[in-house]
This record gives C-alpha cells, sequence and structure tokens, in this order.
C-alpha cells in the first residue's frame, strides 16, 4: 500500500533524484526560468521554495542548510545577495509554472518555470512597491491630515 507516500520520485533513485533537483535549482537561481516537464516542474517548485525562504534570513546557519541542499557556491551567494533582496517583502510563491504543450519527440507535457519578481511581462502593469496601511476605526486619516495643512496655511499667513 502507498497511504501517505505523496512525493513524486520522478522514475529515479533518492541520490539521483536529489542531485537532479539540486542542479535544476542552481540551473533555476542562475537564469530565473528553465524549462522542464511539468512532474520535474513541481517537484523543482517544492525544492526550492524553502530555500528561498531561508535565504530571507541571511545568516550563517541558513547558508549552511540551503548549501547542503544546492551544492554550488556560486548558486548560494546569488540566491542570498540577489534573490532575496527582490523577494524580501513576498510571503511566498517564489515560482511559478507556465505549461508550454507537448514535447515532440515523447509527448511530455512541457513547463517553464521561473522565479516571480523576475519576469518583467507580467510585473510591467504593476506598482514596483506597494504600501500597504492599516485602517482605524479611530478617525485620523485624511480630515487630520487636511485640518494639519490649514493650520500651517493660517500659521504662514500671520
Amino acid at each position: 500500500m502507498r497511504h501517505r507516500k505523496k512525493f513524486n520520485h520522478l522514475g529515479r533513485k533518492t541520490a539521483h533524484r536529489k542531485a537532479m533537483l539540486a542542479n535544476m535549482a542552481c540551473s533555476l537561481i542562475e537564469h530565473k526560468r528553465i524549462n522542464t516537464t511539468v512532474a520535474k516542474a513541481k517537484a523543482l517548485k517544492q525544492f526550492v521554495e524553502p530555500l528561498v525562504t531561508k535565504s530571507k534570513n541571511d545568516t550563517t546557519h541558513n547558508r549552511r542548510i540551503v548549501f547542503s541542499k544546492l551544492r554550488q557556491k556560486d548558486a548560494v551567494t546569488e540566491l542570498f545577495r540577489e534573490v532575496a533582496v527582490k523577494v524580501g517583502d513576498r510571503p511566498g510563491g517564489y515560482t511559478r509554472i507556465i505549461k508550454l504543450g507537448s514535447r515532440l519527440g515523447d509527448s511530455a507535457e512541457m513547463a517553464m518555470i521561473e522565479l516571480v519578481d523576475y519576469n518583467e511581462l507580467y510585473n510591467a502593469g504593476k506598482p514596483t512597491k506597494k504600501k500597504s496601511t492599516r485602517r482605524s476605526r479611530r478617525g485620523g486619516g485624511k480630515a487630520t491630515a487636511a485640518a494639519a495643512t490649514t493650520t500651517k496655511a493660517s500659521k504662514e499667513e500671520e
């Protein structure tokens, strides 16, 4: 029985699968988008997203954890320096999977997996930094600001 065994093994032994996901993750971090099959893209998403979350807090411990998964020093450096800065305010969902259709040779379903903040086409119409404020029920918002400007104007007239 395969109860509670949800992980996709991708038709590989454990060492081969881990090495393949590490290499794909390094390529994704380096190139910001890669083309692969849908099953590998979904497995890569589960592999990469916790690493990006770890990279948001730059400590020696987190760097060592990420390096033990990725196994490439350049990829770890780029993840902590560039990618973490760009996704610092995002609470999750760092990657996007876009299905591309079937591969010509074996009709495998292909997909493009990319880092969300690096796609200029989808982020073109959106503002770069949206400031979110909490609204209070005390009513201090616009009325207080308007009163402050009228007070300044009346003091300048004197």
